[in-house]
């Protein structure tokens, strides 16, 4: 593994699929498969154990699927970046896994090459969504949504500064990069504004903010 590579652990509970990711990041070298996982609970486990930069989750697994694995995941602390990559692209499933606090979610019949460059985006900070699937998230969120109309939210300047970062697929330590703040300070100020939106996701509030500035 290079100074420069990103570590990867697969969780799926497919062997043919497991194979065929290893050989996918054999591709490139920015990327190394750090470990495999054939269950939910095993992902657990070795994320805890092995924190690799990013965990790749098969959404339909037996027993504890993609989105509970992701919810264990974070709730035991794990600091990774959380992909959920499926061959299903049915509203429920994209809508449930963003607005549990996936930081991506892509298709399995992508293209070698471009599921390489969206896991090169999502470590670079930005949410990753296959492009095929944008359309139903903002269609989804919008029907769903409870937040206030535009000029109601009532935003601090430096929460629409936030805002409008998040909109942009920044993380919280770009954001605080780009604002010389903490990244418990931008943390205290996403949480604010979701409230203030009655919103549950960063994602949700980046297709509020993308809605509101068409009009």
């Amino acid at each position: 593994m290079s100074a420069q590579s990103h570590s990867i652990l697969v969780v799926d509970d497919h062997p043919l699929f497991r194979k065929g990711a290893a050989q996918l990041l054999a591709l490139d070298p920015d990327f190394e498969l750090l470990g495999e996982a054939a269950s939910g609970a095993e992902g657990v486990e070795k994320a805890l154990a092995l924190q690799p930069d990013v965990v790749l989750l098969d959404l339909n697994m037996k027993g504890m699927d993609g989105v509970q694995t992701l919810q264990a995941m974070r709730a035991a602390g794990v600091e990774s970046l959380l992909i959920l990559l499926t061959v299903s692209n049915a509203e429920e499933d994209v809508v449930r896994a963003m607005s549990a606090g996936a930081d991506g979610y892509l298709l399995k019949d992508m293209e070698p090459e471009e599921m390489l460059a969206k896991l090169g985006q999502a470590l670079r900070g930005q949410t990753v969504i296959h492009d095929s699937l944008t359309g139903i998230l903002v269609r989804a969120m919008r029907e769903e949504s409870h937040a206030p109309p535009p000029g109601e939210a009532a935003l601090t300047e430096r929460e629409e500064q936030i805002l409008r970062l998040i909109a942009r697929g920044m993380s919280n330590k770009l954001i605080a990069q780009e604002l010389a703040i903490s990244d418990g300070t931008v943390k205290v100020h996403v949480k604010n504004l979701l409230r203030k939106l009655n919103l549950r996701s960063r994602l949700e509030a980046a297709v509020w903010a993308l809605e509101r500035d068409k009009h």
